[in-house]
């Protein structure tokens, strides 16, 4: 059931609502913190100061402002639950929104990565695109696409406050916004990054049939690989936000679960979780990076510690 509600009205809820709010909580807080430490590492350490670092830490970046947008929307859904009551704030619709639009950009952001790996691997000899400079462009395009698509259904006041969910967000059923929105959000860069990761695939094999240099082979296998864990990373993403394609299909046929965005969201949550674990385990230079700061905090121990002893 959707609606505008600006008044504050009491309702029972379900008992299991709590409980997942609070585990939407975790995981959000969790999204939040490690992307940071993560941007931290790549801004202080040089040996991460390259232009795919530099895609990396706009995908960081970008989780960290959509896990805060979430973790909004949950604080704001646990306080109606515990408090019994259905009320929609003044920010609800503009979160939604920016929401919609960041989420956008973070999956474009992965599509970046993508398609700069097989630029390195088939054109080399692009050296223009391989620049910070141009890689700074379009992180700013894709930013500018993916806050600029959800004015469509936004400004036609097409986004409305759920009650049964308590979430502002495009009503779920048959309509060219909600198709459109799907398109953009998730079946355009996934299928890019899909469409890209073949392509590679096909290329890396022409070139181990072919005679060509060692090194050139050995690059162009390494650059494969890191395609295929972005991939990897995008399959996550399209698993976990599985549920929320199931009701959207759903809903084109019939009304939907009446609890259907409170048990999607709780999907998309996690699936932040996964995806800075993802990120972390796939980007070897930031591991290194990581492992530095530990050993250098551990020699500096073991200064104090022989320090103190003497």
């Amino acid at each position: 059931m959707t609606t505008r509600n600006t008044s504050t009205t009491t309702i029972n809820i379900e008992l299991w609502f709590i409980p997942l709010d609070i585990i939407g909580l975790i995981c959000i807080t969790l999204a939040i913190i490690f992307p940071l430490i993560f941007l931290f590492i790549i801004i202080i350490d040089k040996t991460c100061h390259t232009v795919s670092m530099l895609l990396i830490a706009n995908s960081c970046l970008l989780e960290t402002i959509f896990a805060s947008i979430r973790n909004g929307a949950v604080v704001f859904v646990l306080q109606n639950d515990m408090k019994q009551i259905i009320y929609e704030d003044s920010l609800c619709v503009f979160r939604a929104y920016i929401a919609d639009g960041i989420c956008a950009t973070l999956n474009y952001s992965f599509l970046l990565q993508a398609l700069y790996r097989y630029v390195t691997v088939v054109y080399p000899q692009w050296l223009f695109y391989q620049a910070a400079t141009c890689q700074i462009i379009l992180i700013f395009i894709t930013w500018i696409i993916g806050l600029a698509y959800p004015l469509e259904f936004m400004l036609r006041n097409e986004i409305l406050y759920n009650i049964n969910n308590q979430i502002c967000q495009l009503p779920l059923g048959l309509s060219f916004s909600l198709i459109y929105m799907v398109l953009c959000i998730y079946i355009i860069p996934v299928l890019l990054v899909i469409l890209i990761y073949f392509k590679l695939v096909l290329y890396v094999k022409k070139m181990s049939k072919r005679v060509t240099l060692a090194n050139t082979l050995v690059r162009a296998q390494r650059e494969l690989k890191m395609v295929r864990r972005i991939l990897i990373l995008v399959i996550i993403l399209i698993a976990l936000g599985f549920p929320y394609t199931v009701f959207i299909i759903i809903s084109f046929f019939t009304t939907p679960e009446k609890y259907h965005f409170r048990i999607a969201l709780i999907f998309l949550d996690v699936s932040l979780v996964f995806i800075f674990i993802a990120l972390f385990q796939f980007n070897d230079s930031l591991k290194i990076a990581v492992i530095k700061i530990i050993k250098r905090r551990r020699r500096r121990r073991r200064k104090v510690l022989a320090a103190i002893i003497i």
